[in-house]
């Protein structure tokens, strides 16, 4: 059986490009193979000032932790009949409560460093005196309250006493005595949120058209992160 010119032909080229591929497909997989990964070889970059901006996440994180226990405590009391709640779930919503101002008084920041007072040069030691005692080392100073602190602490306590009051109130089952407490427990946990604020360890509100908010005495203005540039004011409504 005799094949035409133009069947060979194509036949030919078939055959010359399988034989071709063939022989590059092997070293063509092993460059794709040997390529480096960039995503595992690739530098991971730090962002600026991540220590200084996790603690400022973290306060805010335990205002929010107040808010829910304490709402949640007022909503159960709101919707029971009477305002009275049985004395287990009082309990169990109170404990939420205690448990979330434990972690703003805990996460209070500390004050600031005193810096270190130089040495003085060493005096030649004077031979002591016969009969003569030795004066008592000077009292190690203390380091200083720090005010912040101290105010997250007084409303933290604060919300708590008014928050057993109305556990007492709510299992009495005295709707006046109910509606006090709540009222009370409910300007409590504004002034733990306004204390983590101006406690210190977050920054300054500074929305255009915000009255400016009234300082803490002692407690230091934050500084700024090393790294983080200012975001551009912005404009007036």
């Amino acid at each position: 059986m005799r094949i035409s010119p133009k069947a060979g032909y194509l036949v030919s080229s078939a055959v010359c490009g399988a034989l071709v591929l063939g022989a590059a497909g092997p070293a063509a997989y092993a460059a794709v193979s040997d390529a480096p990964a960039h995503s595992a070889t690739a530098s991971v970059v730090p962002v600026p000032g991540a220590d200084a901006l996790a603690g400022q996440t973290a306060l805010l994180g335990n205002a929010a932790g107040v808010l829910k226990p304490v709402t949640d405590l007022i909503d159960a009391v709101l919707k029971a009949p009477d305002g009275k709640l049985p004395a287990a779930d009082a309990d169990t919503l109170a404990a939420s409560v205690k448990e979330a101002l434990a972690k703003v008084t805990a996460a209070a920041p500390a004050a600031p460093a005193v810096p270190a007072v130089p040495a003085a040069p060493a005096v030649p030691a004077v031979p002591a005196v016969p009969g003569v005692p030795a004066l008592p080392g000077a009292p190690a100073a203390k380091a200083a309250p720090d005010p912040g602190a101290a105010l997250k602490a007084t409303a933290a306590a604060d919300l708590q006493a008014k928050v057993d009051v109305l556990v007492k109130a709510t299992t009495s089952g005295d709707p006046a005595a109910v509606a006090a407490a709540v009222q009370a427990t409910l300007t409590a946990t504004v002034n733990v949120l306004v204390s983590i604020v101006l406690g210190g360890g977050l920054p300054a509100a500074n929305l255009p058209g915000l009255p400016t908010l009234p300082t803490v005495p002692g407690v230091p203005a934050l500084p700024s992160v090393p790294g983080v540039p200012a975001l551009p004011a912005v404009p007036s409504l």
